[in-house]
This record gives C-alpha cells, structure tokens and sequence, in this order.
C-alpha cells in the first residue's frame, strides 16, 4: 500500500486558521482521539469532493505529550520531543505548551471556519483551546512588515523531500515534523526604519523582493542567518507556509511561521542561527523587531497512520 501524506506540500493560500490544543485526562480522552483522527481523514475528503478547486485542506499535527497521553506506538518519531528554548544574548526562541495543533487553509474561509467548527465541537470535552489565529494573505503574499514572505520555499520534488520523512525513520515513513511559533511586530519602531534601512533586516529589497548581494548583504540580515547549508556544503530546506494575521483596533500585528520539514535538526538549526547568532551575539535584526511569543514542536503522521490511529 502506498504511502499518503498529509498536505503538508500544499502551497499557501488566501485563508488560514491555526488552533492549538491541550488535552485534559479523562477516560474519553482514548476514544475522542479516535474519532478526531477519522475526522480529519473525512473532512479533507469531503471538502476535495464538494469544492475540489477549493485548495482546502486540514492538516493535523501531534505534540510530544499528548503522543505518551493517547497512548500511540513506541518508538516516537526519532525527532519528536518537547521543544526547548533557545535563549541568545538578547531575544529567547521561547517553549510553549500544545498538544494539538491544526493548520487549516482555504481559499474560501467559510469551508475552514465549519472545518474550525466541527473539530472545537468534538474535542471541547476533552481538551482545552489555547491559541487560535486566523491568518489572511497580505497583497503579493507578503507578511505584515511589508516584505514578501516565503521566497526561500522549495519547488517541485524538492517540497517532498524536505518536508516528508523518507527511508530514514521507515516506521514513520511520509510523516513530518511541524514547528510553530506566533511572532508579534512592533510595527512602531519598524516604521520608524527607512526603506532602506528595512531592507538590510531583510537582506532584500522592498518592492521587487530581490535578494542583495553577498558583498552587500549584511551578516545580520534575516536572508544571512534564515539560509542554512548542511555540514558539505549542501543547501537545507523547510516548507514555510508562514501567514499574517493583525487586529487594528488593537494594534496586534504579528506572523505566524509554520514550518514542515523532514528533520527537526534542520529547523533547530535555522532558530540557533537567528536567535544565538554566527557567530554568537550576531543575531538575526529582524527579532528587534519580532517577537516570538510562543514555540512548539509536533509531529504530523501520513494520512495512513491516522486512519490506523481513528481504531
């Protein structure tokens, strides 16, 4: 049988809504899990039937201690863990709870508002909500800072194969590891920058989105210290689907970044490049200007696995 995965290759679109879950204890909890995992697998089926140009998806990821909590098989995926933080001389990639995490994403937000619906309904009971972001996209898929966001996002093959777990780990063969932390701006103090001077936290330019050259770019730039290469040489990548979301009223803007990837190791070391810096002290400038105000690691089984998961 062939493997399936979770639509964590699909490219962003106009509508998204994050929640994030902690689970209570309870003698319903085994028997809810269950059912949510069946759920998740005819939620996405029943949206690709009734609107198959929707580009809407749900896509379910499962934290570290919920996995022991629902009792899942043994060994864990080879990377799963709670997140720790890391904390450089000025900004803290901090570790925050979650036990469930959904991403789910439409081009029209009223298939994932009753996809939001249906899941809070069953897992209500059991478990408690503690984040839910809606997040839009910002003109030409740019974040709120005014920068476009995702330029970096592999293509084609490539997708799969830095966000889908292959021969490595077979035992979790097509799954993925999901990291996720809610950034703040303070959209003060980046707009008291000149364009100019934005662009070298970005290392690219505003209105075109054209990455400065090596001889201009600054090592602190966002682009210097969110590039990673392996120990050969070798380019790494992750899947971002990173969106925007703000409220006026309030003055709360901010990003959440979503990143799928193959390995953790890959994201971790992306985040001790930002936030220790290389070397250490030269952190990424964009975090003068962001704030991560949470941080959790989850892993994201191939559809296959949830169907042996709903029992």
């Amino acid at each position: 049988m062939s493997i399936e995965s979770q639509n964590v290759t699909d490219y962003p679109n106009s509508n998204t809504i994050f929640m994030v879950w902690t689970l209570k204890k309870g003698p319903e909890l085994t028997a809810t899990f269950q059912r949510l995992c069946a759920l998740v697998l005819n939620l996405n089926n029943s949206v690709f039937n009734r609107f198959p140009d929707s580009r809407a998806s749900c896509v379910m990821g499962i934290g570290f201690e919920a996995w022991k909590k629902v009792e899942l098989p043994a060994p864990m995926p080879k990377e799963l863990a709670d997140f720790e933080e890391i904390k450089g001389v000025k900004h803290t990639a901090v570790s925050t709870p979650g036990d469930l995490h959904f991403h789910l994403r439409a081009d029209n937000k009223s298939l994932i508002f009753d996809m939001a619906i249906e899941i809070s309904k069953l897992l209500a009971p059991v478990a408690e909500s503690i984040l839910e972001i809606h997040g839009f996209k910002y003109w030409d898929a740019r974040s709120i800072l005014g920068f476009v966001d995702g330029t970096e996002n592999p293509h084609g093959e490539d997708r799969d194969y830095f966000a889908k777990i292959g021969d490595e780990d077979p035992q979790y063969k097509g799954g993925s590891y999901l990291f996720v932390q809610k950034y703040l701006h303070n959209m003060e103090a980046w707009k008291g920058l000149s364009t100019e001077e934005q662009e070298k936290v970005i290392g690219r330019s505003k209105e075109n989105d054209i990455e400065m050259s090596d001889d201009v770019k600054p090592s602190n730039s966002h682009i210097a210290l969110a590039n990673i290469e392996g120990e050969n040489g070798e380019e790494l990548k992750i899947v971002r689907d990173n969106m925007p979301f703000g409220s006026p009223s309030t003055n709360e803007f901010g990003t959440y970044f979503i990143a799928y990837s193959s390995t953790f190791s890959t994201t971790k070391k992306m985040l001790i490049r930002m936030f220790i810096g290389d070397p250490p002290g030269n952190y990424d400038r964009i975090l003068d200007f962001s704030t991560a105000m949470t941080g959790t690691l989850f892993f994201v089984p191939s559809r296959n696995m949830l169907d042996e998961f709903s029992g």
